[in-house]
């Protein structure tokens, strides 16, 4: 299980991207847009500079939602690699089969 401090701290993030998301997309394409004069492009950049870090989509960290591990994260079923064998083993994800134990039946 992740420290409950770093799964809070990417829920945040989550929610300063959704709350900042509409601004800072209107910034960007006023960056952007190369037909716009140099001096507003410039102050659209300190404006987008100005905003909280945490703000950008960039900075949030997939992690699985059953144990908060960020790595080995399957984006498909938001598990990491650990937690779908867990739940795969006791048949908690469709269509999931485990391999353990069966044999290939190859024609030789």
């Amino acid at each position: 299980m992740a420290k409950t401090s770093s799964v809070e701290k990417n829920n945040r993030r989550r929610k300063l991207v959704d709350q900042y998301a509409a601004k800072r997309k209107a910034l960007k394409e006023i960056v952007m847009d190369q037909s716009k004069p140099m001096d507003e492009r410039f102050r659209a950049q300190l404006k987008l500079s100005a905003l909280p870090r945490n703000s950008a989509k960039i900075r949030i960290r997939n992690r699985c939602e059953v144990t908060g591990r960020p790595r080995a994260f399957y984006r498909k079923l938001k598990v990491s690699r650990i937690a779908l064998r867990d739940l795969g083993n006791t048949g908690q994800i469709p269509g999931l089969v485990s391999r353990a134990g069966k044999e290939d039946k190859k024609c030789h």
